[in-house]
C-alpha cells in the first residue's frame, strides 16, 4: 500500500494518527521559521502526496499549499507535510476506488444552493464528473455574480 510506504519511510509508524489533514489554525505561509535543511527530501515528500492526490481528494488543499514552498521550505513545511503523513495513517483504507470493470460512460452531475450564503447572497454550485462509477474530477465555486432567478 503506497500510504503505508510512506509512512514507513518518513519513520512514522509508531507515531500517533492525526484525524485532520492540517491544523486550521495554522496558516501556511513564508514566516519566520528556519529553513529546512533537506530541500530534496521535502520535495520528494510533497511529490509522493501530489501523486496521492488522485486517490485521496481530502489532502488537496494542504498539498497544494505545501506545494508553494518547494523551492525554499522551512521546519513548519516540513512539520506541516508530517501531519499529512500521520492523518494518512489515521485513515489508511481510504480514498476513490477506480475499478477495472467500469463502462466508458462521461456522467457529470451539478448543484447549486441558489444564493444559500448569507453575507454575499451568492451562489455556491458544484460539479462532479464520473467515467462510468469512477469519480474523476469535481469542482465547486461560489459565483462572482447576484443571480435573483435560475434564468439569470
Amino acid at each position: 500500500m503506497y500510504c503505508l510506504d510512506m509512512i514507513t519511510d518518513a519513520g512514522l509508524l509508531a507515531s500517533k494518527p492525526i484525524s485532520t489533514p492540517s491544523d486550521p489554525s495554522i496558516k501556511i505561509h513564508q514566516g519566520l521559521s528556519h529553513p529546512y535543511h533537506d530541500i530534496s527530501a521535502y520535495r520528494r515528500l510533497v511529490g509522493k502526496l501530489l501523486y496521492l492526490n488522485a486517490t485521496r481528494p481530502d489532502i488537496t488543499f494542504i498539498t497544494q499549499q505545501l506545494s508553494q514552498y518547494l523551492s525554499n521550505p522551512t521546519i513548519n513545511h516540513y512539520n506541516a507535510a508530517i501531519r499529512v503523513l500521520k492523518y494518512l495513517k489515521f485513515c489508511l483504507g481510504r480514498g476513490l476506488f477506480f475499478p477495472g470493470d467500469s463502462s466508458l460512460h462521461l456522467i457529470s452531475v451539478s448543484d447549486a444552493d441558489w444564493a444559500d450564503c448569507k453575507d454575499t447572497r451568492r451562489s455556491i454550485s458544484g460539479q462532479c464528473f464520473f467515467l462510468g462509477k469512477s469519480l474523476i474530477s469535481w469542482h465547486t465555486k461560489k459565483r462572482l455574480t447576484i443571480s435573483r432567478s435560475s434564468s439569470e
